[in-house]
C-alpha cells in the first residue's frame, strides 16, 4: 500500500521541478535528477527530440532550452501520481505558455501555447525523489472539420 506521504512528496518533487524549469533554475533541475551511480541510467524525450541518455547528455539538453527560452510558464492538469516501492510514475499535461528570444531591446518575443502529455518518472533515493526519466509529447490538437467528420477535397 501506498503511504499518502509518498505520493505528496512525488507530487512536491514534480511540481519543484515545473518551479524550476520556469525561474530558469538550472542548479535545482540538475539536483532534481537522478545522480551518483544512478546517472547513466536516466533518460529524457523532449517533444520532436531523440531520446537523450546519461546525466551530461539531459542535463545539456534543459541547459540549451533554458538559454534559448526568455519565458515559460507550466499549467499542470490532469496530474495522476502512482507510486510503487521506491519508483513513482507521474503523468500529467502541460500546458506551456513560453516566449522566445527579444525581437528588440527588451521586449519579448511573441508568446507561443502548447500541450505536452509528459510522464515523469522518479525513483526515492536517501536525499529524496529524484527524477530519473520524462518523456513528453505534443498533444496535436484536432480541427472543427476533423471532428465533424468532413473531409472535402
Amino acid at each position: 500500500m501506498t503511504s499518502r506521504t509518498d505520493v505528496e512528496n512525488v507530487e512536491a518533487a514534480n511540481t519543484a521541478f515545473y518551479e524550476a524549469m520556469e525561474r530558469g533554475d538550472f542548479e535545482e533541475v540538475s539536483g532534481l535528477w537522478l545522480d551518483g551511480g544512478d546517472a547513466d541510467d536516466i533518460s529524457c524525450v523532449h517533444p520532436g527530440w531523440p531520446v537523450l541518455s546519461g546525466r551530461g547528455e539531459v542535463l545539456r539538453s534543459y541547459a540549451l532550452i533554458m538559454a534559448n527560452t526568455e519565458y515559460i510558464q507550466f499549467f499542470l492538469t490532469d496530474v495522476r501520481v502512482s507510486v510503487s516501492g521506491d519508483t513513482a510514475v507521474v503523468t500529467c499535461t502541460e500546458n506551456i505558455l513560453s516566449g522566445g528570444p527579444a525581437e528588440e531591446a527588451g521586449e519579448l518575443g511573441p508568446l507561443v501555447g502548447q500541450l505536452v502529455v509528459a510522464t515523469n518518472v522518479f525513483r526515492r533515493t536517501p536525499g529524496g525523489w529524484r527524477i530519473w526519466s520524462h518523456h513528453g509529447s505534443p498533444v496535436l490538437a484536432e480541427t472543427d472539420d476533423d471532428e465533424d467528420g468532413d473531409s472535402t477535397s
